[in-house]
């Protein structure tokens, strides 16, 4: 079982990449992060379906695909872990699907078997796989009794 990210954008020298690494270390199990990006001057519209594209494209096959939506279910910190307990169950790879300035195309929605909210406000992609990381190891502390998480 692999735990994937793959994200729309390209993090690699940023500072949120420094912060991301901080929390993705500290996983037991290795976060591979794969970016997609569409450079082509196209519209809004033709851009989101290009990434979704780009973004399947790099979905394994089987995989478990968590999108990162607004309109996806809030968590606790708590509800996540015991999601992520549930979900590791399954024995598939564990793909986040995080989209770009224009969020995800129904094409990608449609896809996924989970939709995951960070909350009401909309998040910059590249700090939305920071927080994501943070809560996958908050996730793992509090499936485990490390004290990390203090709730």
């Amino acid at each position: 079982m692999r735990f994937l990210i793959l994200a729309v954008g390209k993090a690699k020298g940023s500072p949120e990449q420094v912060l991301f690494e901080h929390y993705a270390k500290r996983l037991p199990w290795p976060l591979e992060v794969t970016e997609v990006e569409e450079k082509r001057p196209i519209s809004g519209a033709e851009r989101k379906a290009k990434e979704a594209q780009l973004l399947l494209a790099k979905l394994p096959k089987n995989a478990f695909a968590v999108a990162l939506d607004p309109k996806g279910e809030a968590l606790s910190s708590e509800g996540l872990a015991g999601k992520l307990a549930r979900w590791q169950e399954l024995g598939r790879d564990l793909a986040f699907v995080v989209g770009g300035a224009d969020g995800l195309d129904e094409t990608v929605l449609a896809r996924a078997e989970a939709k995951l909210s960070l909350g009401a406000m909309v998040w910059p992609h590249l700090l939305v796989r920071t927080m994501l990381a943070e809560q996958l190891w908050r996730a793992f502390s509090i499936n485990s009794g490390h004290p990390y998480h203090r709730g």
